[in-house]
């Protein structure tokens, strides 16, 4: 069993802070879960442009309000709480928060704890995961 408080996981390395937003990391892949978990809050203001492209995310908000705009369709949607977003598609999305809004995340595969956005909006791939090309013939 597993047993974590948010606020001992805010104090540590597992809280892991960039532009725009701040993760609190209660499971990563070394718990062995087969997903991570997060309390992220995304900070009113920022304009956050992601691609997670070797990630599945499924997103609950508990507070705050914004948008989260598809870039393959256009189409923005409210973010209030209640609201559950999940990118099942490697979608490129645009979350723009009004307030700062507090999330639960899932990741798969997890994270490993240290993942910031790099310049693509992605979270890099897990090397361990990434398939070498077969050699050509």
């Amino acid at each position: 069993m597993i047993v974590r408080n948010l606020g001992d996981t805010r104090k540590t390395d597992r809280n892991v802070r960039s532009d725009g937003w701040a993760s609190a990391r209660l499971l990563l892949k070394d718990d062995g879960m087969g997903f991570s978990f997060h309390v992220t809050t995304l900070f009113a203001g920022s304009e956050l442009k992601m691609h997670y492209q070797n990630h599945l995310e499924a997103v609950l908000v508990l507070k705050g309000k914004g948008t989260i705009e598809d870039l393959a369709t256009g189409e923005i949607h409210k973010l209030q709480p209640g609201v559950m977003y999940a990118l099942n598609d490697h979608d490129r999305h645009i979350v723009r928060p009004e307030t700062d809004i507090l999330t639960a995340c899932v990741f798969n595969p997890p994270v490993t704890g240290k993942e910031v956005h790099d310049e693509t909006g992605a979270y890099p791939a897990d090397p361990a995961l990434v398939r070498e090309p077969a050699p050509a013939d």
